[in-house]
């Protein structure tokens, strides 16, 4: 294993697996996807689980969650290069973002902020299991991202650990350089133990090639980011534990710049300058504001005859700040614009039991439990007009999971869960909102109801552990998804909710695959497809300047690969590649950039020549996906922009120059390269055509103690 090291995207792609980073190791990596830990061997299914090692690297040159997984996990679509993980679908759908499965995403009203919900400093390891998934209920259509956060680890005894760095752009320094500080404590006494973080960043301007600063839509120049963490646990027995935990979370941009608009229709980039007061951003910091998670949780491993449960409660709520829109105006009422809020509040409890049972050279497991959540989410404007309404959704699901592993080598997989879920929106009007004095959306008075959704899903999957050359695996599983409800409910047509198109869609998930491990060599290769009746796709209105959601049929499919050549032991080389692709089958057109990404390919080398000093260079080359036409006008519209391949290197290292002290640096876009991420290409709406980062550098020390 090579030895922290710093690079900004580097580190994504420093093991980028389908599972792991150490094919040696990979008996003894374990995930919780199924809501139970297991060996990854016994997985019939493509995961990756970024570890605490590869987490820590990252976070010494970027601590953006969003490019660490970007970079790290085949399948998921580039990093934007903002705060937003719009447009960044997992194998073409949405995936659900949870802390310890808690979910993080607001699925009724999407806002696209799910990924950066807690610091990198936080968490254990981060596991992503791919494609439709029935184990966490709705909103996992792509599949689940879980941040397993961290335990204490110090027995009768207190560990800590502080880090200070800085970053800065190497292109034009002026205003640039930024500070984070972050620290943790963790330690044991008796049967109690306890673990607190605490993260703290201010954000220079980040500049792109030519040195002018990034626009500010999701922008994270001059963001100021905290994140306060604390797990407290008693044990009872060696049997019965009680454990508490609290996250706080906020990340909001306090600015004096404004943008100077582009479009990129034109090739011209939006980019940022300094104004006066009465021009700059108008409204509320944008980001999150102060969100917060509660979790507790009772786990007896011994509850009845070879039986484990665990019990938890959680609680959360999100308050997510959205930029000041001028497509938000309405000059009749005299708003020149409007800022949106995403407000959700979760009140959760779940109860899991894991039974083993051992036959005649069967080893069967049975999961089987009860989850109840309560979500109300709402989408407000700052001015107090309503955009979308508060929604109040019950849920009730119960579920089984069985796992048969029959003579140590092949493993069945079978479940089935049925979830029961109830939504209610009052009365409301739609919004008047006019992008121009003669394109403005008309409003609707929509009568409310209470809709019902009832959804059984199943999944079943076989893997054959046939030799370390060749194990197989194939993998069928459904998942329910009610969709952005909110954005159907801004945009409705229609007088009644009952008439709105608001139906639950079922995915269909197909997934074969294989792994060989070799002598140095480790390959994985794993191809899918995916279908739904209903999808969540959008087209633009000319008439009123709104985009009106298109719920038709979808087929979704790709392949991923990744060979991992251990050439000696101090020099590694992994290489990975995905391509995913997609079509609104009732139209026979394909499906725009908010679901499909282009083909993805990264490659790195990690040299370890001592024990103290660790050094990687790393490639990522994002492809051409051009599938559309302009209107007649030439333009290109909503999603549908042409995507041009770019190539970023980057490079990193570390030197630990005393037993509790290391020095890292880490540099990304070394050459500087002058490029749209995918997402700024593909996308049309205002404000996104925003050029990469430029070339940028991070120093920092790191003490232990």
């Amino acid at each position: 294993m090579f030895k922290p090291s710093l690079t900004l995207i580097a580190l994504a792609v420093s093991a980028p697996s389908l599972a792991n980073d150490a094919p040696k190791d990979m008996e003894r990596i374990i995930v919780s996807g199924s809501r139970v830990i297991e060996s990854i061997d016994e997985v019939p299914a493509s995961i990756t689980v970024i570890s605490r090692k590869q987490i820590e690297d990252h976070l010494k040159v970027n601590p953006e969650l969003q490019s660490l997984l970007a970079q790290m996990v085949p399948g998921l679509a580039p990093d934007t290069g903002s705060s937003s993980n719009t447009g960044q679908s997992l194998r073409g759908r949405a995936p659900l973002v949870m802390i310890d499965g808690v979910p993080q995403s607001t699925p009724l009203r999407n806002g696209s902020l799910g990924v950066k919900t807690i610091d990198p400093s936080a968490l254990a390891r981060i596991e992503v299991i791919k494609g439709a998934t029935s184990v966490y209920g709705n909103g996992a259509s792509g599949g689940i991202i879980n941040y397993i956060t961290k335990q204490a680890t110090a027995h009768d005894t207190h560990q800590g650990q502080v880090s200070l760095s800085s970053r800065f752009s190497a292109v034009k320094l002026e205003e640039s350089t930024g500070a984070r500080i972050s620290g943790a404590i963790n330690g044991k006494v008796e049967n109690f133990d306890y673990l607190v973080t605490a993260s703290y960043e201010e954000n220079g301007v980040q500049r792109d090639a030519e040195g002018d600063i990034l626009g500010l839509q999701y922008g994270l120049s001059d963001a100021e980011t905290q994140n306060y963490f604390t797990k407290l646990g008693y044990d009872f027995d060696q049997e019965k534990r009680l454990q508490f935990s609290y996250n706080y979370f906020s990340s909001q941009q306090k600015t004096d710049l404004a943008d100077v608009p582009g479009d990129i229709n034109e090739g011209v980039k939006t980019y940022a300058i300094h104004v006066p007061e009465a021009l700059q951003k108008r409204g509320k910091p944008q980001g999150p504001d102060g969100n917060e998670n509660i979790t507790l949780k009772y786990t007896d491993s011994n509850i009845f005859a070879n039986s484990e449960m665990t019990l938890d409660v959680y609680t959360q709520d999100i308050e997510n700040v959205f930029f000041f829109s001028p497509n938000l105006a309405n000059p009749d009422e005299g708003y020149e614009g409007g800022q949106s809020i995403i407000r959700s509040e979760k009140r959760g409890a779940r109860a899991t039991f894991n039974t083993n049972v051992d036959f005649d050279g069967v080893e069967a497991t049975f999961i089987y439990g009860i989850d109840a959540l309560k979500d109300t989410t709402s989408q407000p404007l700052v001015d107090g007009r309503v955009w979308v309404p508060e929604m109040e959704m019950d849920s009730l699901a119960g579920f089984l999971q069985t796992k048969w592993v029959i003579n140590d080598d092949i493993i069945v997989k079978a479940g089935v869960r049925r979830e029961s879920i109830d939504l209610s929106v009052d009365d409301y009007e739609t919004l008047k909102l006019c992008r121009s004095e003669t394109q403005c959306s008309v409003p609707l008075q929509v009568k409310g109801d209470t809709i019902d959704y009832d959804a059984t899903t199943y999944n079943i999957a076989i893997k054959y552990n046939w030799s370390d050359s060749f194990s197989p695996f194939f993998n069928y599983s459904q998942g329910s998804d009610i969709a952005d409800i909110g954005r159907l409910l801004r945009a409705a047509t229609v007088d009644d909710i009952g008439l709105i198109q608001t139906e639950a869609s079922i995915i269909d998930n197909y997934e074969v695959g294989f792994s060989s491990l070799f002598d140095q060599v480790r390959l994985e290769v794993a191809a899918y497809r995916s279908t739904s009746e209903l999808g969540t796709t959008n087209s633009f209105n000319e008439a009123t300047g709104v985009y009106e959601p298109v719920r038709a049929p979808q087929e979704i499919w790709g392949y991923e690969g990744l060979v991992d050549y251990r050439i000696s032991k101090t020099l590694n080389v992994v290489a990975t590649y995905s391509y995913v692709e997609g079509k609104n089958t009732e139209a026979d057109v394909y499906l725009g950039s908010r679901q499909i990404s282009p083909p993805k390919a990264t490659a790195n080398v990690n040299w370890k020549p001592s024990d103290t000093l660790s050094l990687t260079v790393s490639y990522l080359y994002v492809g051409d996906r051009k599938r559309f036409s302009p209107n007649a006008d030439g333009d290109y519209i909503g999603d549908q922009g042409p995507i041009s391949s770019y190539n970023i290197v980057n490079i990193s290292g570390q030197y630990q120059f005393a037993d509790n002290w290391n020095a890292f640096m880490g540099v990304e876009n070394l050459f500087n390269s002058d490029y749209y991420p995918a997402r700024a290409q593909s996308y049309t709406y205002g404000g996104y055509n925003i050029k990469g980062l430029g070339t940028t550098a991070t120093l920092g020390v790191t003490y232990s103690f």
